[in-house]
C-alpha cells in the first residue's frame, strides 16, 4: 500500500485539466425553458422516459442531459419512475411488439393533459428498424404523439429545445 502511495506521489497528476464548456446555447435554451416551466408548471416538469424498444442511444443522451454539464434539474426538469406523476412521456425507439401493452399502460396511467415526445428517428419513423416481425414501427402507431425530436440519437441540446418547443 506504500509503494502504491509513493509511486502516486511520484508521478503526479497526468491527465489535462478539463476545458471550460461555455455552450451559449443551451444557457439560452435553459433559460427560455426555465421560464415556461415556471409559469405553465408551476416550477416543475415531470417526465417518465419509456424505452419502447431501442439501441440505447438515445438514452445516453437523455443521460447526458441529466449530467452535471447540462444538469437540466436547474431548468425545472425531473424524471420521474412513476407516469402518475409524469406531465410528459418521452419515448425512444420504435415500438416492440412486447412493448406495445406496455407502453399504452403507461399512456393511460399519465394523468391529463398529457404531452408525449416520440425522440429519436426510430421513434419518429421507425428508423432503421422500421417495422418487421419484432417491431410495430413508430410510436405514433400505438399513442398519440404531440411532437417528434429527429436524429440518431439527437444531441441533448436538441433534445433540450424540442421540449421547449413543445410547451411553449
Amino acid at each position: 500500500m506504500i509503494r502504491i502511495l509513493k509511486q502516486i506521489f511520484r508521478t503526479g497528476i497526468v491527465t489535462e485539466p478539463l476545458a471550460p464548456v461555455a455552450d451559449h446555447e443551451i444557457e439560452r435554451v435553459g433559460a427560455e425553458l426555465s421560464k415556461v416551466i415556471k409559469q405553465r408548471f408551476r416550477g416543475s416538469l415531470a417526465i417518465r422516459q419509456v424505452d419502447a424498444g431501442s439501441c440505447n442511444g438515445c438514452e445516453l443522451e437523455i443521460h447526458a442531459i441529466n449530467n452535471p454539464l447540462y444538469n437540466c434539474e436547474r431548468f425545472g426538469i425531473q424524471f420521474t419512475a412513476s407516469p402518475r406523476f409524469a406531465d410528459l412521456l418521452l419515448v425512444t425507439g420504435p415500438v416492440s411488439h412486447n412493448m406495445e401493452i406496455a407502453l399504452r399502460r403507461t399512456y393511460d396511467a399519465t394523468p391529463t393533459p398529457k404531452l408525449v415526445i416520440a425522440l429519436g428517428d426510430c421513434g419518429c419513423n421507425g428508423g432503421v428498424f422500421g417495422e418487421s416481425y419484432a417491431s410495430i414501427g413508430p410510436v405514433s402507431k400505438v399513442i398519440p404523439v404531440d411532437a417528434c425530436i429527429p436524429g440518431c440519437p439527437p444531441t441533448p441540446a436538441a433534445i433540450l429545445l424540442g421540449i421547449l418547443k413543445l410547451i411553449t
